[in-house]
């Protein structure tokens, strides 16, 4: 099997595993958190229901069609990108990322598509953060991951493959 078959097989499996462990938790929380919310960690962690008709921190409420098209174009140009990336252990880290951001993005994409909104569920009571859910986590991780590997272990050279103008390959170690 070809190293480019082997890498779209890869993301496929990723994005499969990510997405339905997106949408497996979500439902468990619209199952078990309809009587209201459950204390894990008393003061710190709750898991409680919330349909988000914004984005992220509930901000730009009832947005939806703007969320598709902005989420549909993130999509396009991740997936082209995830494609141009070399293969190999150099580059590999960056393809996990890739799949980790994608897998986040589509998992709220679906929400958004099915119901108009995102379920969140995950609550850190402690610092009164925003709710969440399993692919914000992924998003929210892979942005982090995404800046520390641009800015702190990928040299310019490695990142050529995100000019037009290389060919596929180069710079693999």
């Amino acid at each position: 099997m070809s190293s480019k078959i082997k890498s779209f097989a890869g993301l496929i499996a990723g994005l499969v595993i990510l997405v339905t462990a997106d949408q497996l938790t979500k439902i468990a929380a619209v199952d078990r958190l309809a009587d209201g919310p459950h204390v894990l960690i008393d003061g710190v962690l709750e898991l409680r229901y919330l349909e988000n008709h914004g984005a992220a921190f509930g901000v730009f409420q009832g947005a939806q069609t703007f969320f598709f098209i902005i989420t549909c174009l993130f999509l396009a140009a991740a997936l082209f990108i995830y494609l141009r990336i070399p293969e190999g252990r150099r580059h590999l880290p960056l393809k996990l990322t890739a799949i980790l951001m994608v897998g986040g993005a589509i998992g709220n994409l679906i929400d958004r598509v099915k119901f108009g909104y995102v379920r969140d569920f995950i609550y850190f009571s402690l610092i009164d953060f925003p709710i969440f859910n399993v692919a914000d986590i992924c998003v929210t991780v892979s942005a982090f991951l995404l800046g520390f590997l641009v800015l702190i272990i990928y040299k310019d050279e490695d990142l050529a493959f995100l000019s037009l103008k290389t060919t596929h390959g180069q710079n693999d170690k």
